[in-house]
């Protein structure tokens, strides 16, 4: 069976099929739609999940053991497998097809997957699995559909716009909805739920600001304090909020710590990467990041991130701007000298 993005939340409610495909290329909607499904099995007992990476060196036997292997935890399983070049090759077809005659009681297959190409539409593994399960393709936003989910999305934190504000925002992201989710967290932060004035829309929203903000993120993956201090305190001088290079920061801090624990409850990198939606542009400095800085390091930058916040809100005296550096130079693996009591 097809079905259409916003059909899936209400499908799952009624009952879970045995095989998923999610496919696409907008990653934000291809991993919601992912989470929705985990969410819907876990609720009902699928405790054991199971995660695998499609890459070069993957062996397909590797589907058929997990379907097959019993889990002394649960009954009840999920096969979280990730297919980012959408195209599995004649090995991966046929453990599709195999698994669909053959599919296991009390298990779930989850397959998130890059774009299908047209004929893949039409290939068996594909019919086999809308025969047996569900198809949620996902395709980039434009358009009215695009103001309508920027819409929902700001009334899912309990904010709302205005159309005029709605193009502003339109006018910024680029139809990128990673980039327009992280500015409404990023309003959210700074005005709460309310109504946003257009102008509020367009100052933090500001190319200047949001570049320099997710550079500023690069920079501390990359362990570069000299640039760190330079965007750092170029953001000072344009008047970007603290709320909003605060929240930058721990953002970056918190995927680095969930995946140094994936790593240590025995995932591999890429199943890590994976559950935390890096994408392969990032990857080189997320590496480099989880093998410079000890989860002591990353525990202590939280712990300042908490320090800055009371500052920001004036219920501890200081300079939040001078915390924010002090936990920038810790996360680029310096020893920063300042007073973080």
């Amino acid at each position: 069976m097809r079905l259409k993005l916003d059909q899936l939340e209400a499908n799952l409610n009624k009952q879970l099929q045995a095989v998923y495909l999610i496919c696409g290329d907008e990653p934000l909607q291809l991993g919601e739609a992912a989470d929705l499904i985990r969410k819907a099995a876990k609720k009902v007992g699928f405790d054991n999940r199971e995660v695998l990476t499609v890459d070069t060196h993957f062996d397909w036997r590797e589907l058929s053991a997990a379907a097959e292997a019993m889990s002394i935890f649960s009954e009840k399983k999920l096969i979280d497998l990730r297919l980012p070049s959408g195209k599995p090759g004649m090995e991966g077809s046929k453990a599709f097809l195999h698994y669909c005659e053959r599919r296991p009681e009390d298990t779930i297959l989850l397959i998130t997957s890059g774009k299908l190409e047209a004929s893949a539409s039409k290939s068996k593994w594909v019919q086999a699995i809308e025969n047996t399960g569900i198809l949620v393709q996902v395709w980039p936003l434009a358009g009215k559909e695009l103001m309508n989910w920027l819409s929902q999305r700001l009334q899912q934190k309990g904010m709302s716009a205005d159309s005029d504000g709605l193009k502003i925002l339109v006018s910024r992201i680029e139809g990128n909805l990673l980039a327009a989710a992280q500015e409404i967290e990023k309003l959210f932060v700074l005005y709460g739920p309310v109504k946003l004035k257009n102008e509020d829309i367009a100052s933090v929203v500001a190319d200047s600001s949001r570049y320099d903000v997710f550079n500023l993120a690069d920079a501390l993956l990359a362990g570069n304090a000299e640039r760190i201090v330079k965007i750092l305190e170029g953001l000072e001088a344009e008047g970007v909020a603290a709320p909003i290079v605060l929240w930058s920061i721990t953002r970056e801090t918190r995927v680095l710590c969930k995946i140094k624990q994936s790593i240590r409850d025995g995932h591999s990198r890429d199943q890590a990467f994976s559950k935390n939606q890096v994408w392969d542009k990032r990857k080189p400095l997320i590496d480099a990041a989880i093998h410079r800085l000890s989860t002591n390091r990353l525990d202590q930058a939280l712990l300042l991130s908490a320090k800055a916040d009371r500052q920001i809100k004036g219920a501890q005296l200081g300079d939040p701007w001078q915390t924010l550096l002090t936990i920038c130079l810790l996360l680029a693996g310096l020893d920063p000298m300042a007073e973080t009591g």
